[in-house]
């Protein structure tokens, strides 16, 4: 009989754990397939670590991880995964926007021979400028990364055993799970899944993180800053010599004029400006490969339950 293990990153999140713990055994209780849940708490200060604790004195097949501090959710999310042991993995999140019940249809087709699963969201359950944040983004790491994640992806998604020992051999520091995934599936689908409100509680997945996730994606995987960087610097050399050029034709056959010591002024700070815009750029790949050469573990784990 295959095994399924859920592995679910958890981040304050007390308010939801039973709920969802409830809603998935119902399924899982009625596929033929035995399964653990892999819970991986990135710090979290509130009751999420005692609740999981609790319900798993009362099943072993709910396994815990705790990190010392919070690490990110692309740790939690590769601690889970190291510490599951199913011929199957299904991640999603506890807050039960993706519902439990289409879990048989991703059983049903990663038995077809995929490697990975993708849940796409029917429809976004979320305010306005939400979804059209979501739609810049996803469209603007596609177009700066050539990663071609689907579109309106959830976070509900399934692997095979081989996938997630192929995912474990991915050691960077800087991690962005879907440009991963993308990277080692060979053969992967997709299937539209409904999307509920949040149970409870409210995402932590705010702005800020969001932005984050953009620039580790654009720059883990794409070279095109400093691309541009280059591109643009060019740009700046010709101008500045045509505009020399320019210059001392209109001096020497056209116009006697005075230097115009402001409008120097002005276009050295501009210059200095960009030079340090684009030095900024170059130091943030640098500071990355400085954060890689360190080797330093992914995560650091304070406890672990029925592991």
């Amino acid at each position: 009989m295959k095994k399924l293990s859920l592995v679910v990153p958890v981040y304050y999140e007390e308010e939801v754990i039973l709920q969802f713990l409830k809603e998935t055994k119902i399924v899982l209780d009625s596929l033929p397939i035995t399964y653990e849940y892999v819970f991986v708490d990135d710090g979290s200060k509130d009751k999420t670590v005692e609740i999981i604790k609790e319900q798993a004195q009362l099943d072993d097949r709910i396994k815990l991880v705790v990190f010392s501090y919070n690490h990110g959710k692309a740790s939690a999310v590769s601690a889970a995964i190291a510490h599951a042991t199913g011929d199957y993995l299904l991640y999603m999140d506890p807050d039960l926007q993706d519902p439990p019940i289409e879990i048989p249809r991703f059983l049903e087709e990663i038995e077809k021979g995929y490697d990975l699963v993708w849940g796409i969201r029917k429809e976004k359950k979320d305010s306005f400028i939400n979804r059209l944040f979501s739609k810049i983004f996803w469209g603007t790491l596609n177009k700066f990364t050539g990663l071609n994640i689907p579109k309106g992806i959830a976070v509900m998604r399934m692997f095979n055993r081989d996938f997630a020992d192929e995912f474990l051999k991915y050691n960077e520091t800087n991690r962005f799970i879907e440009g991963i995934f993308i990277d080692i599936s060979k053969h992967w689908t997709t299937i539209e899944i409904g999307q509920r409100e949040r149970f409870a509680g409210t995402s932590k997945f705010n702005f800020k993180r969001k932005m984050q996730l953009a620039f580790d994606a654009i720059f883990d995987f794409s070279e095109l800053p400093l691309k541009i960087t280059v591109k643009f610097g060019m740009s700046l050399v010709v101008l500045g010599l045509l505009g020399i050029f320019i210059l001392v034709v209109l001096k020497l056959f056209f116009i006697d004029f005075q230097a115009g010591w402001p409008s120097i002024i002005a276009s050295i700070i501009i210059v200095f400006g960009l030079q340090l815009f684009f030095m900024g750029i170059i130091s943030l790949y640098i500071g990355r490969i400085y954060k890689e050469v360190k080797r330093r573990p992914l995560y650091s784990i304070k406890d672990k339950t029925n592991l």
